[in-house]
C-alpha cells in the first residue's frame, strides 16, 4: 500500500454548512487540491459517499490499481472520505473506486468537483490548477453592474462552439483560443452585447449539445484547456461583451462513471423513480429534498460566477423542476403535501439559488428557461417569487414564428398571434428567444420557415427581427440565423459561412447589424422593457390591412419611438396613424431599404403631425408602409 497522508480542508463549521445545505464554496474543500504538506508536494483528496465502505483514488500513477490509495473517512459521520497523496500533481489521471457498503458492487466514478476531465470518450478526471490564470478583465467587472442591469440592451448570441465554425483544413472544431479571436471579433462586429454559450461542462455525448453534464466545474475538454476557456471569457470582457452560460441543475446522465448511484446508492438523484428519473431526456433528477444536494449544486452555480467572471446563468428546463407531474402521464407522479402539482422542494432550492447568486455577486443576472404560467418566476424571493431576473418568452417565440409561417394573405385571420404577447408581456422580465431549439427537428431553419418567394423571404425575416427588437423584453438569436442560414442547425457541421458570398445573405447580416446598433442606440427600446410604461398601442385592430402600430417609451418622453409593422407585401401610400402629441415625424429606421435587399421605399421627408384625432389619439400623420416592413419614427 503506497503512502497516504491523514489532511483535511474541512472544519466542522464547514461539515455543518453542508450537512444544512448552506456550503456554497464546496469547490473549495472537495475535489483535487494541489499543495505542500510539511514540505512534501502533492494533492489532497476528497468525495461524498456515505454508503461507501472503501473509497481509493486509482490513477496513472499508481497504474489504476485499488487500495493503493485508500482515502480515510471522516469520523463525523458527514460521508467525507479524504487523505493527502504524495507526489502526485498536475495532469495526473484519476478516479475514485468506491465499494459499496450497500452491496458488493464496485464502481469507478470520476470526481464530482474535478476542474479539468479527459477528452471523451475517455471519462478519467484530472489533477488540475486553476487559480494561476491571470485576469485581464478588471475594467469590464468594475463597470459590468451598469451593463448587466435590467434597464439596459440585451441583445445575445447563442452559440454551440462546437458548430460555430470549423478549422477547414482540419474539419474541427475551433479551439477556445481560436474562438477568443474569431468569435470574439465576430460578435463584437455584429453589435450584440452578450454571448450565450450552449453547455461547456464537461458531457460524454456529443448529441446531448452539452445539456447531459458529469464534469460539473470542468469546462469541455473538447477545446482546450480550463485556462484556454479563461482566455476566452476575458477576451469577451475585454471586447466589452458579456457572457451567458447554460447552466443544468435539472437532469443529469446514468453514465457509469458520472454521479448516478455514485456510491452504490440513490445520492444524488432522487430515490423515488417518479422524482429521480426524467423519461423524456432518459436522465436522472436531483434529489432537491437533500441538503447536501443544495449545497452541490448553489456551489457550482458561484463556482462559474467567481472562478470564470461569467456574467449569467441560463437555467435549463426549469419547467421540468417546477412540476411532478412534467411530462408523466395519470398515475406516473405522486402529489405534494398539500396535494398539489408543485415540486415544492425545487421551487426552494431555485429560490435559494437566486438568492445566492443575487447576494454574491454584483452585476449579473440569472435567466429562466421556463415555459409555463407558473407565477412570480421574476419576481424578488422577498416578495414570494422565484427570483430570476429574466425569463425566456416561449409563448412569444411559438406565437411569432406560427404567424410568419403564414402566406400574407392570411395573416388578416390571425392578427391576435401577433399581439397577444402584449396582453402578458409585463406580467414577468421577458427575454425574447429565437433559439436552437427552433431550427431542429424538423422545424426548419428561421428563413425556412418564411412564405413566399427569395424577396419575401428575406424581408419577413427583416420584418420579424425588427418586430422582436421593438418588442418589449430583451432579445436571444441563435447563430446563423442573423445571416439566414438555410438548412437546419447540425450540431457536426459547421454554419453554412458559405451563404455570405450571396447578396441576399450578406445583406441580411447587415440589416442585423444595424439593427443590433439602432437597438442599442435607442433607449426607448430598453429602458422599460419590463415596464407597462415602457409601451402604447396605436392601433391593434387594423387585421384587414395586418398592420400594427405602438410607441415605445423610455425613461425620457423627448426618445419615444413610434413603430409600424406591415406584414403584407402591399404598399399604403398614405396610412394614418394616431400620435399623442403635435410636432413632426422622421423614419429613422427601415427594413425595406435597398441597402439591406428590399425595395427602397421610405418616408424620406419629415412628417407633420396634424391636430386630427385618429385611434383615440389626439393628433394623427399620414406615413407611407412600407411592403413587409417595419419603419420606426421619432418625434421631432
Amino acid at each position: 500500500m503506497a503512502n497516504i497522508i491523514p489532511h483535511s480542508l474541512f472544519t466542522e463549521f464547514d461539515i455543518d454548512l453542508f450537512k444544512s445545505g448552506k456550503h456554497f464554496k464546496l469547490y473549495e474543500k472537495f475535489g483535487s487540491h494541489i499543495m505542500k504538506i510539511d514540505g512534501q508536494e502533492g494533492t489532497y483528496f476528497s468525495v461524498w459517499a456515505p454508503s461507501a465502505k472503501s473509497v481509493s483514488v486509482i490513477g496513472d500513477f499508481n497504474y489504476w490499481t485499488e487500495g493503493e490509495h485508500p482515502l480515510n473517512v471522516r469520523w463525523d459521520a458527514s460521508g467525507i472520505w479524504e487523505g493527502f497523496i504524495p507526489n502526485v500533481g498536475k495532469g495526473n489521471l484519476y478516479k475514485y473506486k468506491i465499494q459499496s457498503n450497500n452491496s458488493n458492487i464496485t464502481s469507478e466514478k470520476a470526481d464530482p468537483y474535478a476542474k479539468k476531465c479527459e477528452h471523451p470518450p475517455n471519462t478519467a478526471s484530472i489533477v488540475w490548477d486553476i487559480d494561476d490564470y491571470k485576469w485581464q478583465d478588471k475594467k469590464w467587472m468594475s463597470y459590468r453592474k451598469d451593463k448587466n442591469d435590467l434597464d439596459k440592451p440585451y441583445s445575445v448570441y447563442e452559440v454551440h462552439l462546437g458548430s460555430w465554425m470549423k478549422n477547414a483544413e482540419e474539419n474541427k472544431p475551433l479551439t477556445y483560443r481560436e474562438l477568443a479571436i474569431k468569435l470574439v471579433h465576430y460578435v463584437k462586429e455584429m453589435n450584440f452585447t452578450h454571448i450565450e454559450l450552449m453547455p461547456i461542462m464537461e458531457y460524454p455525448y456529443d448529441p446531448s449539445w452539452g445539456y447531459q453534464l458529469v464534469g460539473y466545474f470542468a469546462p469541455t475538454s473538447r477545446f482546450g484547456t480550463p485556462q484556454d476557456f479563461m482566455y476566452l471569457i476575458d477576451q469577451f470582457h475585454q471586447h466589452n461583451i458579456g457572457v451567458i452560460l447554460d447552466w443544468v441543475p435539472s437532469h443529469f446522465p446514468s453514465d457509469d462513471h458520472g454521479l448516478g448511484f455514485f456510491d452504490g446508492s440513490h445520492l444524488y438523484e432522487h430515490p423515488d423513480p417518479r422524482k429521480g428519473y426524467h423519461q423524456d431526456w432518459k436522465s436522472l433528477i436531483f434529489n432537491y429534498e437533500r441538503n447536501e444536494i443544495r449545497s452541490f449544486l448553489i456551489s457550482n452555480a458561484l463556482f462559474w460566477l467567481e472562478k470564470y467572471h461569467t456574467d449569467c446563468l441560463r437555467v435549463d428546463a426549469v419547467a421540468s423542476m417546477l412540476y411532478l407531474d412534467y411530462s408523466r402521464e395519470e398515475g406516473g407522479w405522486e402529489p405534494n403535501i398539500y396535494g398539489e402539482r408543485e415540486n415544492l422542494a425545487a421551487v426552494s432550492f431555485l429560490k435559494e439559488f437566486n438568492q445566492a447568486v443575487y447576494e454574491n455577486f454584483d452585476g449579473v443576472q440569472t435567466i429562466a428557461e421556463e415555459s409555463t404560467a407558473f407565477p412570480g418566476v421574476t419576481k424578488p424571493v422577498s416578495e414570494g417569487g422565484l427570483g430570476f431576473g429574466m425569463k425566456w418568452m416561449m409563448g412569444w417565440m411559438h406565437d411569432t414564428l406560427e404567424y410568419f409561417a403564414k402566406d400574407p394573405i392570411h395573416r388578416k385571420f390571425h392578427q391576435n398571434e401577433i399581439t397577444f404577447s402584449l396582453a402578458y408581456a409585463f406580467t414577468e422580465n421577458f427575454m425574447l428567444p429565437l433559439s436552437h431549439d427552433e431550427v431542429v427537428y424538423g422545424k426548419n431553419s428561421i428563413l425556412g420557415r418564411m412564405p413566399g418567394d427569395e424577396w419575401q423571404r428575406f424581408a419577413n425575416l427583416r420584418l420579424l427581427y425588427g418586430y422582436m427588437f421593438t418588442h418589449p423584453g430583451t432579445k436571444l438569436l441563435f447563430m446563423g440565423s442573423e445571416f439566414g442560414q438555410y438548412n437546419e442547425w447540425n450540431f457536426q457541421e459547421s454554419l453554412d459561412w458559405n451563404l455570405l458570398a450571396f447578396e441576399p445573405h450578406k445583406k441580411m447580416q447587415e440589416f442585423f447589424k444595424d439593427l443590433n446598433l439602432f437597438y442599442q442606440n435607442t433607449p426607448s427600446l430598453y429602458e422599460k422593457a419590463f415596464s407597462q410604461e415602457g409601451f402604447e398601442w396605436i392601433n391593434y385592430e387594423d387585421h384587414e390591412n395586418s398592420v400594427i402600430s405602438y410607441i415605445r417609451k423610455g425613461h425620457d418622453a423627448e426618445n419615444d419611438t413610434v413603430i409600424v409593422c406591415n406584414f403584407t407585401p402591399i404598399i399604403f401610400e398614405k396610412y394614418l396613424i394616431g400620435l399623442p402629441r403635435i410636432g413632426k415625424l422622421k423614419e429613422v429606421f427601415n427594413s425595406d431599404d435597398k441597402k439591406y435587399g428590399g425595395s427602397g421605399q421610405s418616408n424620406p421627408k419629415d412628417i407633420n403631425i396634424k391636430k386630427k384625432p385618429w385611434n383615440n389619439k389626439l393628433y394623427s400623420a399620414e406615413i407611407k408602409i412600407l411592403p413587409l416592413g417595419i419603419s420606426i419614427f421619432k418625434f421631432k
